[in-house]
């Protein structure tokens, strides 16, 4: 049986909490940051779905290994995380902590609250700086860091980021569902979106923000779905806490939404990768293979920041096949 905070506390009353922390913190590990070593077999930069599900699967097979993270998820705004088996509805935080839980019974994987600033080659393998003045070395690494959305500039579209305004049909589309929806991109990347999206609404409305760049084809196939175009630019979202209302164009005129998806860029949240030779794909992700292994020797890199997938299955998937690979990989070189 699962006993939480609130089961524990509630029978003696808040005055008994000073009594209880040291129970409390026997069940529930503080991610704190005494590190009474600096050398391991793996860094982990990122601790989010991909970064801990790699941490399990060496957590697992006794590899020494340390998790860095900043604690800034980009999916922080998002209120429900969605088509994950086991944690349909749960919120990211939920999910993260729980998984922080079950990895910390783990004594090989060690937490450290920093932001990872810089790295460079060492004798055995790597060496990482943080913000906070501390230096890690490790045989192998893993970027797990993610990216970092660039928002445009349209007045309360990050407010409504992750909550009205979304990336992912898969992630988000069922709770849209027959929603009056914008689609905020053009050319290729707004009729992808729109070819998904009708099938959970048929109230749908590309807005450009300038000239549309469709092909003649796909102008037909829009208008036979009764999808819409407007090519006005975008200068705002009306919205409270991050629920859309409606937009509100440059000329003055608006528009009545309820939600909206958008193709929007990114930038790696890490510049390790590139000081230490990563090489990246076009579309802006380190390059990896099917094993999760950069162009770099002893570096992997799993999660947002190295697919275009962007979904915590695909991300938890990465990471347990990036703890597999460099387990094996250090089992060959130490066996």
């Amino acid at each position: 049986m699962e006993i939480t905070r609130k089961e524990i506390i509630k029978p003696f009353g808040i005055s008994a909490l000073g009594f209880m922390l040291p129970i409390l913190s026997s069940l529930f590990p503080r991610y704190k940051n005494k590190m009474d070593t600096k050398e391991f077999e793996v860094i982990i930069i990122g601790g989010s779905y991909a970064g801990l599900s790699a941490a399990m699967a060496l957590g697992r097979s006794l590899r020494k290994t340390l998790v860095l993270d900043a604690g800034k998820p980009c999916n922080r705004q998002t209120p429900q995380s969605h088509n994950y088996l086991t944690q349909d509805g749960s919120t990211p935080r939920e999910i993260a902590e729980k998984s922080k839980s079950e990895i910390a019974k783990y004594n090989s994987v060690k937490f450290y609250n920093g932001l990872a600033v810089k790295g460079k080659r060492s004798k055995n393998g790597f060496e990482i700086s943080t913000s906070t003045g501390r230096v890690f070395l490790a045989k192998k690494l893993v970027f797990a860091s993610g990216v970092k959305d660039v928002m445009p500039n349209i007045k309360g579209f990050s407010v409504c980021w992750g909550i009205s305004v979304v990336h992912c049909p898969y992630c988000h589309g069922y709770e849209l569902r027959n929603k009056k929806t914008a689609i905020i991109a053009n050319g290729e990347s707004a009729f992808h979106l729109a070819s998904l999206v009708s099938n959970l609404t048929k109230r749908i409305t590309i807005l450009t923000s300038g000239v549309k760049d469709f092909k003649d084809e796909q102008l037909k196939k829009l208008k036979q779905h009764n999808i819409q175009i407007i090519e006005k630019e975008i200068v705002a979202i009306k919205h409270k806490k991050g629920q859309m209302e409606k937009m509100l164009f440059k000329d003055g005129g608006t528009e009545n939404f309820e939600c909206a998806y958008g193709a929007i860029p990114f930038e790696q949240n890490s510049t390790i990768p590139i000081e230490l030779g990563c090489k990246f794909t076009e579309n802006g992700h380190i390059e990896v293979n099917v094993m999760q292994k950069t162009t770099v020797e002893g570096i992997y890199a799993c999660g947002d920041n190295s697919s275009r997938l962007r979904s915590i299955a695909k991300a938890i998937y990465a990471g347990n096949i990036t703890g597999a690979m460099i387990n094996n990989e250090l089992t060959q070189e130490n066996f």
